[in-house]
């Protein structure tokens, strides 16, 4: 079973796990140091802590293991992203599809936004998949730049709040 929680200090060795192998490869292509764990838990723990709060760090959690972290910013009113990012060692067994079923959920009531977004690296169809199953519909595309200034196409996918209340949640139409 999957469940979702604020990320805490003690999170940082497990946050350099996440963040380390073949999860990077589409992210920032190296593994985070300790240092660079410590700075992502304690933004996550000061985004916490804001008035409007604008952004909401959960870690993923199978058991007692933290084994991924998803996000949901506030990008303007009434418009969330949704970010995550989850140990090679834990892929393809749904757990960030179940994940991302909980932060939408969470998005569309508590914090009362109408539309998510969501984009992914084009090498990584299987995010994409995610995003199909949590009930997204890809929209569009949008040219990013790499590290070598190179604009990468990332296939963008959103989810408009009244598709959730009336319970699409994948491509079946259902839950």
């Amino acid at each position: 079973m999957i469940t979702l929680r604020e990320l805490a200090a003690a999170d940082v060795p497990a946050v350099r796990r996440v963040y380390s192998g073949a999860s990077v490869r589409f992210t920032h292509d190296r593994p985070y140091t300790t240092g660079q764990a410590h700075d992502r838990v304690s933004r996550a723990l000061a985004a916490a802590r804001e008035k409007p709060r604008v952004r909401w760090d959960f870690g993923v959690v199978h058991g007692w293991d933290l084994v991924g972290t998803i996000s949901l910013r506030l990008r303007e009113p009434g418009l969330g992203t949704l970010g995550y990012i989850l140990r090679e060692d834990t892929w393809g067994r749904g757990y960030t599809t179940h994940a991302a079923r909980q932060v939408v959920a969470f998005a569309f009531t508590l914090a009362g936004l109408d539309c998510l977004e969501a984009k992914h690296h084009p090498g990584n169809p299987a995010s994409g998949r995610v995003l199909v199953k949590a009930g997204f519909t890809r929209v569009g595309t949008a040219g990013l730049p790499h590290t070598d200034g190179v604009v990468v196409p990332y296939p963008v996918y959103g989810f408009h709040r009244a598709l959730w209340a009336c319970g699409r949640t994948g491509p079946e139409g259902r839950h």
